[in-house]
């Protein structure tokens, strides 16, 4: 079984500039998606998807392939991230290449191990699912959410839940923005659209989305944190 690490790292990024390469805590953010990927043992292939000659020489500096320069087509902002998985598949398969499993791994997430992409490996090598997913439970219960009316004023999302206890509710869980986990025959097929998915549950403390400067900073409180702790 042949499995493929795919790090899509865009250039680009407005809000947070050249944030796919920008230094965190030593390094680049990228670095640590590919050292996880590489350090993990079970890919055969762990590869950048870039338009961006400066991201793919930061890749290839920490051991990354970048085989082929991302199209045009899938380097605009209306493309998808199932656009650029099939894109990369379908260019290996070309060269004389094909994989059975493929993670998605997003270059601007630190939290992501080299664990947490074994224990994914393990689930969809047992057939049983055709995705696994990082997810983490949300710290309050959405079900006693408010949305807002016409008039600014705000009333429970879901009436039914305004006097539940907390711990009386199901728990919800929501993406962790780290990697998929994919069986590339079924992903081909759906476009991407996969049913059966499986979880890797990851605690609150390794998840935060980077999408501004104050998340950065969130994030890197969050990894020293975390360093101090396994000391």
């Amino acid at each position: 079984m042949k499995t493929i690490a795919i790090i899509t790292a865009r250039g680009g990024s407005k809000r947070i500039p050249k944030k796919n390469i920008k230094e965190f805590l030593g390094k680049p953010i990228i670095a640590y998606s590919i050292e996880a990927a590489l350090s993990s043992g079970i890919f055969d292939e762990v590869m950048v998807s870039t338009d961006s000659e400066e991201i793919a020489e930061v890749a290839k500096k920490y051991g990354a392939s970048v085989p082929f320069m991302r199209s045009a087509k899938t380097s605009d902002d209306y493309a998808t991230t199932a656009d650029v998985l099939l894109e990369v598949i379908d260019e290996y398969k070309k060269r004389g290449t094909e994989f059975d499993y493929m993670a998605c791994l997003y270059p601007t997430n630190p939290f992501i191990s080299a664990d947490k992409l074994k224990s994914a490996m393990e689930l969809i090598s047992k057939g049983e699912c055709d995705e696994v997913v990082p997810v983490v439970a949300f710290s309050y219960p959405p079900q006693r959410g408010y949305v807002f009316n016409d008039d600014d004023t705000i009333n429970y999302k879901w009436e039914e839940f305004r006097n539940s206890r907390s711990q009386d509710l199901e728990k919800i869980y929501h993406d962790a923005g780290q990697f998929y986990f994919y069986d590339v025959k079924r992903f081909v097929e759906t476009g991407g659209i996969m049913k059966t998915i499986k979880p890797v549950i990851c605690p609150e403390i390794e998840v935060q989305d980077i999408d501004n400067e104050e998340d950065w900073e969130l994030a890197e409180l969050k990894v020293e944190f975390l360093r101090r702790r396994r000391r």
